[in-house]
């Protein structure tokens, strides 16, 4: 039984590890190198409160991306938990994908944490949809999830 149970464990981390790849890959606003969020460092806006471009010494690569970091205790928090720094949407502004389910690409300079997950936003040419965002979050998150589940199936 232990064998069986040990086993069905193995399977399911395997798939799971297969699965959080080919959304990453697939999905993720993710370079041709394989290089996330323009090289800035997502642990960065949970410990710091803000963004910082990572360096290439310290770098992490999780379900086949690559993710740098301002320091070796940074990496190692993401290390520990990756799920609780990547970016919600695979990296995509939030407000396209709560607007009108678009991969849209970001300034990763605007950015908003919200209940523990980092949130990455469209920031050009006079068009912050981080303001616009804000003034209807609820809603437009709630689409965002729906549409980035829909995408990812």
């Amino acid at each position: 039984m232990k064998k069986t149970v040990t086993f069905l464990l193995l399977i399911m981390s395997t798939a799971y590890g297969i699965f959080a790849q080919d959304v990453t890959k697939k999905h993720g606003n993710v370079s041709r190198s394989g290089l996330a969020m323009e090289g800035y460092d997502p642990v960065g806006y949970f410990t710091a409160g803000k963004a910082m471009e990572g360096k290439k010494e310290f770098s992490a690569t999780d379900a086949g991306v690559t993710y740098y970091f301002v320091s070796a205790q940074n990496r190692d928090l993401f290390k520990a938990d990756p799920a609780k720094y990547k970016p919600q949407y695979g990296g995509w502004c939030a407000y396209a994908m709560g607007a009108s389910g678009e991969k849209v690409e970001v300034d990763p300079e605007t950015f908003k944490v919200l209940n523990g997950k980092l949130y990455l936003f469209y920031n050009k040419y006079f068009n912050n949809t981080l303001k616009t965002w804000n003034k209807d979050e609820p809603e437009l998150k709630k689409k965002a999830d729906a549409n980035w589940a829909r995408m990812t199936r």
